[in-house]
């Protein structure tokens, strides 16, 4: 704990799910957080107050639409004011529901403007996120950046040709960071996780049929949880992680090679 005590994280989208267990897991080791949410300004700042409270860190939330990347200029700079350092970035707000209307369903019914929001809100928000990021990290002698993925760019998952495409984008595009951000002593990575049981799955029109096979398929027959991935992105954010960069590390119970 001593070697993350006093640093700052900032995460896209954590007042739920996996961006909330991360957000928990690195302010238990005495890490500030800067987070951002889309509309419950109220649970966000409750969520704050308790991580406070709870870890004697400082916390605080940020309004942020990730479908408008030059909010994360502003959104940065909003963070200088409360915060004197930015040591890791984790890119994993996402969207669903209406904007991926035309992203989310058949290929043969895939439309522009769906395709277009989810490259949006997962390849743009990672890249913009990722360069504000690195310009503060480069400050304090380096840090680490953790951006979310999914084995559904690895294995066929029914309706999500549009996220599973991105998925694979943003993967090739942290390899890339990796290289070029390595010179500040930045690492970049993935976190690959199989099907969580959180509420942006349970949005799946065929949530129940994903979760029976995702149990059927996982080696240590379970659904992931959100724990799950938060202990894996902590964990490339520690020293102990210093060498891995430009790596794709998968946590999915071992549902992807039965």
């Amino acid at each position: 704990m001593s070697q993350m005590k006093g640093k700052t994280l900032v995460i896209t989208g954590a007042t739920k799910g996996i961006g909330e267990a991360i957000a928990e897991k690195f302010a238990q080791n005495g890490v500030n957080i800067a987070f951002t949410y889309n509309s419950n300004e109220q649970l966000a700042n409750e969520l704050a107050q308790k991580w406070e409270e709870t870890y004697k860190i400082k916390a605080k939330a940020y309004p942020l639409n990730i479908l408008e990347p030059d909010q994360f200029k502003p959104l940065f700079e909003a963070i200088d004011q409360d915060f004197d350092r930015v040591d890791f970035f984790v890119s994993n707000a996402m969207i669903y529901g209406r904007p991926v209307v035309g992203g989310y369903g058949k290929f043969m019914r895939l439309k522009p403007k769906g395709l277009n929001n989810i490259y949006t809100a997962t390849v743009n928000a990672f890249v913009v996120g990722t360069q504000e990021a690195a310009k503060r990290m480069e400050k304090v002698g380096g840090g680490a950046v953790v951006t979310m993925s999914s084995t559904g760019n690895l294995i066929y998952i029914e309706n999500y040709a549009g996220h599973g495409t991105n998925k694979a984008a943003v993967e090739a595009m942290s390899r890339y960071a990796a290289v070029e951000l390595g010179e500040m002593n930045i690492r970049v990575n993935a976190v690959s996780g199989g099907p969580i049981d959180t509420d942006a799955l349970k949005a799946f029109t065929n949530y129940e049929e994903v979760k029976a096979e995702t149990i059927k398929r996982s080696a240590v027959n379970r659904m992931g949880t959100p724990k799950d991935i938060a202990g894996a992105v902590y964990f490339l954010c520690t020293e102990e992680a210093s060498w891995i960069t430009g790596q794709t590390i998968v946590v999915d119970g071992g549902t992807t090679f039965r």
